[in-house]
């Protein structure tokens, strides 16, 4: 599911349905509406839905009609395939509505249907994502709580929260658009004189994401699932598109993950997954169009950013850490694939930067497979 501000652009676009078809974003008023389908009040509960609030698993729910199945002649074939979808539902489909899905809940999250209405009907000039919608309330709040809630709801395994690219945070005092600020400019070039103040305006901007994410991780912390909350038993994870928007550079990203996935990974480090020693460079983002430098950026030049041999560790063995800690498996070339046998090992086309330059010219190659062992909790 992609909320918050999701468009179909191929660039920007973080999550796929299919090889090389995008994911569209859904509307708060869509999520909103799916969700409600699971707790809509007025309707009797089906024994099946019951069986799933109180706990019951897909296969507990269905065991007598699969062992009548399973007693009809068949072939190998078919026998097979029937084990392999009954071993789908053991590792995908625990528990499908969770107790507390339900409408006390999204009315404690302020997930109303008033609410819904008011950001939906914001006008096209006002500032949406500062916008108050209720006390204690904003527009951006308002979508991470109805990710909470389809979290709650187990509607999801996966949900993007992305915030516009190029936006101006009016309500942040702010006049010119994120995306030309990441690049120190008063436009979306990589070139040019930088903008009066411009680290202040873009520290304004990180604050606010900053409160964003922690408004999120407490309201997944304030949900008791008796194990532990939904915050241990998920990860919520804070990332940006570019870890400088100058250099337009990957390397040294800062990534802020909360939460275990249930176990899987440590919780409370700081971790350098570059080398593991306890120092970790700062690079230079923020020395250009600091007080006192040139005012003229190039954002093609060395000079800005994290020097390509430093921090160089590749982002797809991250992405490979997320997939085995929500259970992906993969074919035996180490590539997720549904049904693989083994742990994902491969993800994407490069992980060395010199590779990608040219634009994807080079063949693939991966040299590093594998996920980051030091974020495991078992490490």
């Amino acid at each position: 599911m992609n909320t918050i501000g999701g468009n179909d652009n191929a660039q920007s676009a973080i999550s796929y349905s299919a090889a090389e078809t995008l994911f569209k974003s859904i509307s708060a008023s869509q999520v909103f509406s799916s969700l409600t389908g699971l707790f809509e009040a007025g309707k009797p509960t089906s024994p099946d839905t019951y069986a799933a609030m109180r706990g019951k698993s897909i296969l507990d729910i269905m065991r007598d009609d699969l062992q009548t199945l399973e007693r009809f002649d068949m072939s190998r074939a078919d026998k097979q395939k029937l084990a392999a979808w009954k071993e789908l539902l053991h590792s995908t489909g625990n528990v499908v509505v969770p107790s507390q899905c339900n409408t006390s809940l999204a009315a404690a999250l302020g997930v109303t249907r008033e609410n819904i209405d008011l950001q939906s009907t914001r006008p096209s000039v006002d500032d949406w994502l500062t916008r108050r919608i209720s006390d204690g309330l904003d527009g951006a709040d308002l979508y991470s709580n109805l990710a909470v809630l389809a979290a709650a709801c187990n509607a999801n395994p996966v949900i993007f929260l992305k915030y516009p690219a190029a936006y101006t945070f009016k309500g942040l005092g702010l006049t010119q658009e994120s995306e030309g600020l990441s690049s120190r400019l008063d436009h979306a070039g990589v070139q040019g004189p930088c903008v009066p103040g411009v680290l202040d305006m873009l520290l304004t901007i990180d604050d606010y994401h900053a409160r964003k994410f922690a408004h999120l991780v407490g309201q997944l912390n304030g949900i008791d699932e008796g194990d532990g909350t939904l915050l241990d038993n998920c990860a919520a994870v804070w990332f940006q598109e570019m870890s400088d928007g100058c250099a337009l550079n990957l390397n040294n990203l800062p990534i802020v993950q909360v939460g275990s996935a249930g176990g899987y990974f440590k919780t409370g480090w700081a971790v350098n997954v570059d080398d593991g020693s306890p120092d970790l460079t700062t690079g230079n983002s923020e020395i250009t169009c600091a007080e006192g430098t040139p005012d003229e950026v190039d954002g093609y030049s060395q000079e800005t950013g994290t020097d390509p041999s430093l921090a160089s560790a590749p982002i797809n063995k991250y992405y490979c850490n997320l997939m085995n800690a929500l259970g992906v498996k993969a074919g035996a070339d180490g590539l997720p694939a549904r049904g693989g046998p083994g742990p994902v090992t491969h993800f994407g086309m490069y992980d060395r930067t010199e590779d990608f330059i040219g634009g994807g010219t080079n063949p693939p190659t991966l040299h590093d497979p594998g996920e980051f062992t030091a974020l495991r909790a078992s490490s």
